[in-house]
């Protein structure tokens, strides 16, 4: 099969899933606001359904282009979802009373998912409507990831580095969720819905575990990506906007973790300041490199 009808399929995949992930949001989102609990089982079946799909793009998207999807905005968006997606779904398998995290972290996928569709060189060009059909096939190919890849993203240390960034941001939503339900549940008090919840206690102690994990995957991150630049550009630091910035988010999740180990930070103080550490942890990676100049965006093809 050509490789333009395979990215065709990959992007009716894409959609499909998109489709489950916008189903399941309103399912969560309706059982939390409106206390329903059936909702809450139709949420994350439509989720565990959409993650199929999903999959299968991913997997196609693989397959056409020679590389893992690792290396446009829309291969990091997507792959990005679909890792938060099962570690969530883990989670929840191991730990049922926390399926109520889905009404933070569905939300947080779907807007990733929307953002790596748009992003999407098929797609974009389809908006554009051009005429030239011709010209439309041959940019696709040629921005689609098909071309040959440059040297510096075959190197194990890139793998790396975007394998613990995608790994990083499933954890740290999973830290993220937990938390805000702490605040929630505290302000609240202890009503029927609130009850089926974990306990403030567990509910601390899972914010605290995977911001844990979220903190080793982020190290492992800028370690890697260093001695990738240096391979790369022929240094292992330059201060780039996000390396800046990387190393601010992991210098506040590492006040964090210390707080908490030798200062016993716990409850709500420690559950708002995480809160913050993620927001920084979202800038650097979501926002950061569309609206300041770094060397990274040569890197989304």
């Amino acid at each position: 099969m050509e490789t333009i009808q395979l990215l065709k399929y990959e992007v009716i995949f894409h959609w499909i899933a998109l489709f489950f992930y916008l189903f399941s949001t309103i399912f969560f989102v309706r059982h939390v606001v409106f206390k329903n609990e059936k909702s809450l089982n139709v949420g994350l079946w439509l989720a565990l359904i959409g993650l199929i799909p999903h999959t299968i793009a991913l997997g196609i998207r693989w397959y056409a282009v020679g590389h893992g999807p690792y290396l446009q905005q829309m291969e990091s968006f997507s792959s990005t979802v679909w890792v938060s997606m099962v570690i969530f779904l883990v989670c929840v398998y191991k730990v049922p009373r926390l399926k109520s995290l889905g009404f933070v972290i569905l939300p947080c996928c779907l807007a990733m998912m929307i953002l790596g569709i748009i992003s999407n060189p098929w797609v974009s060009d389809q908006l554009a409507q051009t005429l030239d059909h011709g010209r439309l096939e041959k940019g696709i190919y040629a921005r689609s990831g098909v071309a040959k890849v440059p040297p510096t993203f075959c190197g194990i240390w890139f793998v790396i580095h975007i394998t613990f960034t995608i790994v990083a941001v499933g954890a740290i939503l999973i830290s993220l969720s937990t938390a805000i339900f702490y605040l929630l549940k505290k302000k609240k008090g202890e009503n029927e819905f609130y009850n089926k919840l974990p306990s403030l206690e567990a509910l601390d102690a899972y914010s605290y575990k995977y911001a844990g994990f979220g903190f080793i995957s982020w190290t492992i991150m800028v370690v890697s990506g260093s001695l990738w630049a240096e391979q790369s550009w022929g240094r292992y630091w330059g201060w780039d906007p996000i390396e800046t910035w990387s190393l601010i988010t992991l210098l506040l999740f590492g006040i964090y973790l210390h707080l908490r180990r030798f200062f016993k930070w716990q409850g709500e103080k420690a559950a708002w300041f995480i809160v913050v550490c993620i927001a920084f942890a979202i800038a650097t990676l979501f926002i950061i490199p569309f609206v300041m100049t770094t060397v990274h965006s040569q890197y989304f093809l």
